[in-house]
């Protein structure tokens, strides 16, 4: 009898990973689990927000990316039973087993951890790219703020592309400059952490940038509150606790993130709340017929498309490897990509690794601007998602 994978969510890593495993022609029954009915390339939104796309090009049904030959579950997880290799669902009765389970699901948007955010959003300038529903109003409220504060967020918690806050960020800034309004606008950039970008290399860079268009930066600063109908952001200083209001007449607003509660909740995760596996072979610490990869996992690494593109082959081959009974050889070396868009022609492609090593693929300074790149961003690399990745292939 062929055996069961199930894999939790048909977002970028759940078809990337189920086509993969198809394209070996193993003799595997393959089930994928995700409620929604459509599929997003979210990475584009960035450019939505900046007015360069419409946000339809963004998504596709998910009937249309589901692999062929593969079993589509539309539900939602209630929880995972491990010990008897079962998951259970919220409209189905009868749990779902499985011989081996891959999960990833992506990432939660924890919209209401800040008070007031939900209730502003589309509203007195208060936008974000983080909802495919929410997006249109980035681009609506750049075009309309002519003077004030334009403050562009990014929480305490780990977040999915975690250079896209800024990215929208020198869009904006560069439209101001467009339209004649830029020396009327204040652009400020307040986030939660101590400095604009993780890896040193790419951060010197950013922070030229930012120092030559003139943009504030305040660090330590995490939105906790908005009042929309006053125009005013909170937020708590995460060193010392204090309470800084700051008007706006822009808001971009990152929301917190965090792993989906019915992981953080189930004997599957590890004590931050994501799916606890080893960083290298992407399986399981406890349960050796669980693997994960994706923004729900517990990899410590940026959350990324790009990042799943080098974990699928790695979690694919070592799953067939663990089915034969071999050790699993493959490693993960953390490998993740972020191109920071800084302009309207311009990106900076960051690759590193794990421990921050830049991991560049081209034969040029991946931090200086580039125009290439940027068409990279704008056409390359979503022609290579939609026709070559949820095929299977990464390259």
């Amino acid at each position: 009898m062929k055996k069961k994978i199930v894999i939790i969510g048909g977002g970028t890593a759940g078809i990337t990973t189920a086509a993969m495993l198809k394209n070996k022609s193993l003799n595997f029954e393959i089930s994928i689990i995700d409620p929604s009915e459509d599929h997003y390339y979210q990475p584009l939104w960035t450019l939505v927000g900046g007015g360069i796309f419409n946000k339809e090009k963004s998504m596709k049904k998910m009937k249309d990316v589901i692999p062929s030959g593969t079993t589509w579950i539309q539900d939602s997880v209630k929880t995972f039973d491990p010990e008897s290799n079962s998951v259970y669902l919220n409209e189905q009765t009868d749990p779902i087993t499985y011989d081996y389970l891959i999960i990833c699901p992506g990432i939660q948007i924890d919209w209401d951890k800040v008070e007031g955010l939900r209730e502003a959003m589309g509203k007195n300038g208060v936008c974000s790219n983080y909802d495919y529903n929410y997006v249109d109003y980035t681009w609506k409220f750049i075009q309309k703020t002519k003077s004030g504060n334009a403050l562009f967020t990014y929480p305490n918690t780990p977040i999915k592309c975690g250079g896209a806050p800024q990215k929208i960020m020198y869009l904006a800034e560069e439209f101001f400059r467009k339209v004649n309004q830029r020396n009327n606008i204040n652009v400020e950039f307040v986030t939660a952490g101590e400095r604009v970008f993780g890896v040193q290399k790419y951060r010197e860079a950013l922070e030229r940038i930012i120092k030559d268009r003139e943009i504030n930066t305040s660090f330590n600063l995490n939105l906790t509150k908005v009042d929309g109908q006053n125009n005013i952001a909170f937020f708590t200083n995460v060193k010392t606790g204090e309470i800084v209001e700051k008007e706006y007449n822009l808001l971009h607003a990152v929301p917190p993130m965090s792993a989906p509660d019915f992981i953080k909740e189930s004997p599957i995760s590890d004590n931050a709340g994501w799916v606890d596996v080893d960083k290298f072979t992407l399986q399981h610490n406890k349960y050796k017929n669980i693997f994960s990869l994706g923004d729900a996992s517990s990899l410590p690494t940026s959350k990324t498309g790009a990042a799943i593109r080098k974990e699928a082959p790695v979690l694919v081959n070592n799953l067939v490897l663990f089915d034969q009974g071999k050790e699993l050889i493959h490693k993960y070396n953390g490998y993740t990509s972020c191109p920071l868009v800084t302009g309207y022609s311009k990106v900076i492609m960051a690759e590193f690794d794990y421990d921050g090593n830049p991991l560049e693929s081209f034969p040029f300074d991946q931090s200086k601007e580039s125009y290439s790149m940027f068409l990279a961003k704008k056409y390359g690399i979503p022609f290579m998602y939609w026709n070559a990745m949820l095929n299977g292939y990464t390259g």
